[in-house]
């Protein structure tokens, strides 16, 4: 505490005592009463003139004889209502008993005082304050981005209130301050953009700016008017924290006169309980607002700060959603790129979108790649040594780098502040954001050079020269790293590790699924290399049949031989079938120019590997034969080949011979008429009817329908899909989801999928193990497993799951349905990777039929 004789400069001016001065200023006269409200005990000495008492001694007085029994009832109702409350209790337009004059009037409660402010009422800035407040808040609450608000605010005020410079005012976290917003008479020079060293507000003022949220000066030349007695007879002063009216400092009162200013007013902007910022408004020419004008103030202050907050927890998502964008399409990409390295490296001007900095640096295995605002790369591997040095593998940042890293001086003016984000559970790799000097990225407005005269107490503060301390203050200084930025570095950490796991653990699952499917298509291979020559073998082997020439001989077995060609190419290409239209297409190509008319007609329909290469052999016969003896043999002859699905799905097909030569069947059965009638018996427990009738031969083949993938036709795949689209979907709003899955991030996207469609939890689980033990704590409404869980399925989970009578659905990235028992084939299953709407859909249809069969 400074004694009352220590002079008050600017080493020791955040020590004065500014909430006791001892002092009012002129525009209105204070009364301080006992706690009855009944004695005076203090007054400020123009009291008796301004109340029309008289200049003779108030204090020791009833309040009651000095300004009358019904105003003094009036203000201990006030005080009882209000006198409890940091804000004042306001009467309005108030008349005493001694004076003409109208007062408003504020009185409060401290330290067991009861303070009356009275100031009288100047007709001319009476405003009704609800319509003044009305208007300014209606206007300020459409604001949806942070600069309209602060413009606007500036603008409003100014207007409403009459100030010839309006401007906000937001603080730093070291406590200095810069103006972002301005509304200015035309002829001042403009201080938007400028900066003030935290000396200019001193701490105390801070504080009492959060408790007396609007704050006057109505004279800057600083006219006092002293209390009387300035001490009470235990010897203390006069506490006037919350008084409208308490004097102001004089070293404030001297920087607002170097800087031109004759009177000025500040709002306090409050976030989360802390002081913001200000708006201050200046005028060049002493000004007391009246009180109307004050409590509008006040009010467009209060809903000002509430949608300050608002506005920020708006801009905090909307940040936290793009870096969540970012980060999801990351991870997408890894699935699609050859090279983590590479895609990082690609991706590091794309990292400043996850929050506000001047540059990005990349140390990934010990090469360095960098944007914007960095290191020079000679300079990287001593600045890695040091952050691995103190980082420890965690999110780690600085905005006084060089205070830190001795060697950063030489570029501290491009890179003071860092924020490290390891990238792998060793410190070893790292992205780093990067912020400038903060005295460097300043855009000024105005002339930087303009000065004002020195204060008649010599040479102190101006705005240039606060600017200039600060300044100094400020070197090798960024802006510093926020608590949300930091949550948000600790969001990419666990992503971008977790990107580099899951890109090794798909190049891991990649080797091994491509040595699978290696020894997989060389089982296959070999399987139907010795297939076929064991069927090239049978087709040498057989004799040849009494009559026929060796060419003849030689002329069947290589068509043979080539429909078998056929039909293994085909069965490659078509990843192990064929349609059979295009096998019959093939087979009839060599005759459709020479024969009168090949009709073949049938639905779409697809053969296995096994149905494709035997029904080759027999088609091929049964069109050698025609071509030989019947149909085909003459320019004139028909064939007719149709199939159809029967009611159990079999392929039933129908040869039919006209128009050709009379045909007899054979005196002795040959290879090829064993082959037709034999071998779809035999190889695939069909039925082969062969009539050999005069007017031409009739075939009748059926394949059974394990061997036969039947296509739905497009009318009713439309009327699936419409049924499918307009199923009606649960609500997911309430219910509790068990979800089982062993990759950590996609469990973490289908539990922010759930959650945002109402789920009420979503408890995961990697492993059949987890699940198991998580069934037996508590019980889910449905659930999600992943078919293949790396070490195993889910399919121990699904039958306890079905035991309990809990609905689930099966999900698969890769196809996995042979994991799933044929008991469960009614379960729907989804695919990966999920889709909101799918995967609501197989939930809807899971709770449906447990409802049903329930």
């Amino acid at each position: 505490m400074l004694t009352k004789t220590a002079p008050v400069d600017l080493t020791n001016c955040d020590r004065e005592p500014i909430h006791i001065p001892g002092s009012i200023q002129p525009y209105g006269c204070l009364l301080a009463c006992d706690g009855s409200v009944g004695m005076v005990r203090r007054h400020s000495v123009n009291a008796g003139a301004m109340l029309g008492v008289g200049s003779g001694d108030i204090n020791g007085r009833r309040l009651d004889d000095l300004i009358g029994e019904g105003p003094a009832h009036d203000i201990r109702n006030a005080i009882a209502k209000w006198g409890n409350q940091q804000r004042p209790g306001l009467l309005i337009d108030f008349k005493v008993a001694h004076s003409q004059t109208a007062f408003n009037v504020a009185v409060h409660r401290h330290k067991g005082v009861n303070i009356i402010e009275f100031e009288p009422v100047d007709a001319s800035e009476a405003t009704p304050p609800l319509e003044l407040s009305r208007l300014l808040i209606g206007r300020i609450g459409q604001c949806n981005d942070l600069d309209v608000l602060f413009d606007n605010a500036a603008r409003l005020l100014r207007g409403a209130l009459g100030y010839d410079r309006v401007m906000v005012y937001q603080f730093a976290h070291d406590g200095s301050g810069r103006v972002i917003s301005e509304a200015r008479r035309g002829d001042l020079e403009s201080f938007l953009g400028q900066h003030f060293p935290a000396g200019d507000i001193p701490q105390q003022a801070r504080v009492l700016y959060v408790q007396n949220t609007v704050r006057i000066v109505s004279d800057a030349s600083g006219e006092r008017v002293a209390i009387e007695p300035e001490f009470d007879t235990s010897g203390e002063p006069l506490d006037l924290s919350f008084a409208h009216l308490r004097s102001v400092s004089p070293i404030h009162c001297e920087y607002l006169r170097n800087m031109g200013v004759g009177a000025s007013m500040s709002i306090s902007i409050i976030h989360d309980g802390v002081l913001w910022g200000l708006i201050a408004c200046h005028h060049y020419a002493p000004r007391a607002l009246s009180m109307e004008k004050r409590v509008a103030a006040e009010m467009f202050g209060e809903f000002f700060s509430m949608q300050l907050a608002g506005l920020l927890q708006k801009r905090k998502l909307a940040a936290s959603e793009s870096a969540r964008r970012y980060l999801d399409q990351l991870l997408h990409n890894v699935s699609h790129h050859g090279d983590i390295e590479d895609l990082l490296k690609e991706s590091i001007r794309d990292f400043s979108v996850l929050m506000p900095c001047d540059g990005i640096g990349l140390y990934l295995n010990k090469t360095w790649t960098s944007y914007g605002s960095a290191p020079p790369a000679a300079a990287a591997p001593a600045l890695m040594g040091f952050i691995n040095s103190v980082a420890e593998g965690r999110v780690w940042a600085t905005s006084a780098l060089s205070d830190r890293l001795p060697a950063a001086e030489d570029y501290a003016v491009a890179v003071s502040g860092v924020l490290a984000v390891p990238l792998s559970q060793l410190p070893r790799d790292y992205l780093l954001f990067f912020r400038s000097e903060v005295a460097q990225t300043l855009n000024w407005a105005g002339d930087p050079n303009k000065t004002y005269e020195i204060g008649p107490l010599g040479d102190r503060l101006t705005p240039r020269k606060s600017f200039a301390i600060w300044k100094e203050t400020v070197q090798r200084q960024s802006q510093p790293w926020l608590q949300n930025e930091r949550d948000t570095a600790e969001a990419v950490r666990s992503a971008l590790v977790e990107v580099v796991l899951r890109h090794n653990e798909l190049l891991a699952d990649e080797r091994h699924k491509a040595d699978l499917r290696q020894k997989m298509l060389n089982e296959e291979l070999n399987h139907r290399v010795k297939n076929i020559l064991a069927l090239i073998k049978s087709l040498v082997s057989h004799p040849v049949e009494d009559g026929r020439s060796i060419e003849d001989y030689v002329a069947s077995l290589k068509g043979r031989i080539q429909a078998l060609s056929l039909a293994h190419d085909q069965v490659i290409r078509g990843a192990g079938g064929g349609a059979l239209k295009g096998l019959l297409d093939a087979e009839f190509s060599p005759y459709r120019e020479s024969v009168k008319a090949i009709e073949v007609t049938g639905p779409d329909v697809s053969l296995d590997a096994r149905a494709y290469s035997v029904l080759a052999l027999v088609l091929h016969e049964l069109a050698t034969n025609a071509a030989k003896y019947g149909a085909l043999s003459v320019s004139t002859g028909r064939l007719s080949l149709q199939w159809k699905r029967t009611d159990i799905g079999d392929c039933e097909i129908h040869w039919l011979e006209r128009d050709g030569p009379l045909v007899a069947p054979p005196l002795r059965p040959g290879f090829g008429s064993m082959l037709i009638s034999r071998s779809i018996p035999y190889d695939l427990g069909g039925e082969s009817d062969v009539d050999y009738e005069p007017a031409g031969a009739r075939v009748r083949l059926l394949i059974p329908a394990r061997f036969v993938v039947w296509p739905a036709p497009a009318a009713a795949r439309n009327v699936r899909a419409r049924r499918e689209d307009d199923r009606p979907m649960a609500s997911m709003r309430g219910l509790k989801v068990l979800m089982v899955e062993d990759q950590l991030l996609i469990a973490m996207d289908v539990e922010t999928m759930l959650t945002h469609e109402g789920a009420a939890s979503v408890e995961t689980a990697s492993s059949v193990k987890e699940a198991l033990i998580a069934l037996a704590i508590t019980r889910p409404d449905v659930a999600i497993l992943d078919v293949n869980l790396g070490n195993g399925s889910s399919v121990p989970v699904a039958q306890a799951l079905r035991e309990r009578g809990i609905p689930f659905v099966f999900a698969t990235g890769y196809g996995e349905t042979s994991l799933i028992p044929a008991s469960m084939d009614d379960v729907p299953i989804v695919r990966k990777p999920y889709d909101l709407a799918s995967l609501v859909a197989a939930m809807t249809t899971a709770m449906a039929k447990k409802s049903s069969a329930g």
